[in-house]
């Protein structure tokens, strides 16, 4: 007999028998997807790309998101190392500088944005650009293990290091302020200003490039009218939508128009680079650019410049620069944000006219940021100055702005509770929250400033604000809280008696909840505030605002005039030219 061995296994089915029940799963999602309009894929992913960043360091990912007012990145960080806080603060001896790290205890009034020094004219390796080279200013960095070492040799603890670091800033201050002219000059003999006839590349082709400067906003309705913007006629002649970053077309525009504007170098005492830096610096913010394609136009306008005769005349401290953006935009140093354009050696001498300068650079000079206001003549300024005087300030306190999540040592959220109808006092405040769109139109944010006595102006993404100036030329008093705000931002534009103009309050005792603002604001009579208004709309405002580029002023100096005046009195007790 013959037997026969039988498997207990079942025969294995072909691939092409499987059960269909197995992939119905995959032809649902097949369907699904393929219902899903394909557009809506790529413009997730160009929102996502345009608008957020991963960064790779170390054991550390961080998730970076623009910022609502493109000037800084929020980040998430995930990783083993925890965040370090840290405050550069410059510490001379002889004639380095160095960066040292303070701890936050110090409570120290210095700005929130990280500031980069340069050292005393050593370079880094060269960069090159169209085959020709052009020097980089390379940041001389202490050492860890180093000791702290002052001015007299000795080592300080971290109050006397602040203390020394804040007597640098004032003594720059000083520096500034003796500079201001102390009558109105006229005549143009021995005045004469060259404007550098640069390529457009430089300048105007931003404007042209309006719609595409970021990539969820068109700006070319604040270009048009001179970049002064689109024309608010309720508030009557010289008002218009304009943007805060719109300072370099518009100070071109007055260059361009100066009486003593001169097409012959040799008869110059003063030349003007009509480089539209910060412009340059905002339509590569939001974009996944290399950093050597964000230092591109800035490295050919110095291969430009250095061809020219006059750049090399007097060191280039006869020339001057005018830049639409905070001085940080321009610092780079370990990170992807902005530009080296003023760490490059040879922009050390010229002046730097910024609408918020870097405290220990005695060439950066701060200089109003651009208001909504551009009077053509003594009878617009006259004009508004009766408006505001005459305005009923319904409220105490006004505050415009929004609170900064991301920023765990901004007081705005502290201010905005003791500002909340709720609260104690809160018939008193008004707020204007711009987190939510409320200060998209510059006559919402006017017109709560014309009804307020007082404006609170907390530092925001960097110390300064516009709104400080907005604040001003609307009648309401400031109340700061960060000496970096304007104290030692404006020497030609701001007195040096903060006390006739401004409120301050130390944004520690706000941190602390050792004070209610709004409650010591209630303390300060009716008759004192009206004698800081009729200051500030008198002696102030008209040196705040820019005229357009037809002004025509008799009685009064605009913050144009006043920033012209005072750079040719600086190149005349610097003896240039001679």
């Amino acid at each position: 007999m013959v037997g026969v061995s039988m498997s207990k296994r079942k025969p294995k089915l072909p691939m092409q028998l499987a059960p269909k029940e197995s992939c119905r799963c995959f032809l649902f999602l097949f369907k699904f997807l393929f219902r899903v309009p394909v557009a809506f894929f790529i413009l997730l992913l160009i929102y996502l790309w345009s608008s957020s960043a991963t960064i790779f360091s170390g054991n550390i990912v961080h998730i970076c998101v623009s910022s609502r007012k493109l000037n800084d990145h929020y980040c998430l960080s995930a990783g083993k190392t925890q965040p370090k806080f840290e405050i550069p603060i410059p510490i001379v001896n002889h004639s380095s500088i160095y960066l040292y790290t303070l701890d936050k205890s110090l409570n120290l009034p210095l700005p929130s944005s990280p500031p980069l020094y340069h050292g005393n004219g050593s370079t880094s390796p060269q960069s090159t650009v169209n085959g020709e080279k052009v020097r980089e200013t390379a940041e001389v960095i202490r050492d860890e293990s180093e000791p702290v070492t002052m001015r007299n040799g000795e080592n300080k603890d971290g109050e006397e290091q602040v203390a020394n670091a804040k007597k640098d800033v004032e003594e720059q201050i000083r520096l500034h302020r003796s500079w201001i002219s102390d009558k109105k000059q006229a005549g143009c003999e021995g005045r004469g200003v060259y404007v550098y006839d640069l390529p457009s590349k430089f300048n105007f082709d931003f404007i042209g490039q309006c719609r595409d400067m970021v990539p969820w906003m068109d700006f070319c309705k604040y270009f048009k009218n001179e970049a002064m913007g689109e024309p608010i006629p309720k508030f009557g002649n010289g008002w218009y939508q304009t943007h805060q970053y719109s300072l370099e077309p518009i100070f071109h525009q007055r260059v361009m128009k100066h009486p003593c504007r001169v097409y012959n170098e040799d008869e110059a005492k003063l030349f003007y680079i009509p480089f539209y830096g910060g412009l340059d610096i905002l339509r590569w913010h939001f974009k996944n650019v290399s950093s050597d394609v964000k230092d591109t136009l800035s490295l050919e306008l110095i291969t430009w410049l250095e061809k020219q005769r006059s750049w090399t005349k007097n060191s280039r401290k006869d020339h001057v620069i005018v830049l639409g953006k905070i001085s940080w935009d321009f610092r780079r140093k370990d990170r992807s944000w902005g530009t080296r354009f003023l760490e490059i050696d040879q922009m050390k001498n010229p002046v730097k006219l910024l609408i918020e300068r870097q405290p220990w650079q005695p060439n950066d000079i701060g200089i109003p940021h651009p208001t909504s206001f551009h009077p053509s003549s003594d009878d617009d300024i006259m004009a508004w100055q009766w408006k505001i005087l005459s305005s009923h300030r319904k409220q105490l306190v006004g505050f415009a702005g929004a609170e900064r999540p991301g920023q765990a040592e901004s007081i705005r959220s502290m201010l905005i509770k003791q500002c909340n109808p709720s609260s104690k006092n809160g018939n008193q405040c008004r707020f204007l929250d711009c987190g939510s769109g409320g200060c998209d139109q510059p006559e919402t944010v006017i017109d709560l400033f014309l009804e307020s006595e007082f404006c609170l102006q907390p530092p925001g993404d960097s110390p300064t604000r516009k709104s400080l100036f907005d604040s001003l030329i609307a009648g309401c008093i400031p109340v700061l809280f960060d000496p970096f705000t304007a104290y030692y931002q404006y020497p030609w534009h701001l007195p040096e008696d903060h006390g006739k103009y401004s409120v301050f309050v130390d944004q520690e005792e706000v941190r602390g909840m050792k004070v209610n603002v709004v409650e010591m604001l209630m303390k300060i009579s009716k008759e004192k505030r009206d004698d800081m208004r009729r200051f500030i709309v008198y002696e102030l405002l008209p040196g705040l605002v820019y005229g357009d580029s037809n002004a025509k002023f008799e009685k009064f100096e605009d913050a144009f005039s006043i920033t012209m005046s005072n750079l040719m009195e600086r190149v005349t007790k610097l003896k240039l030219n001679v």
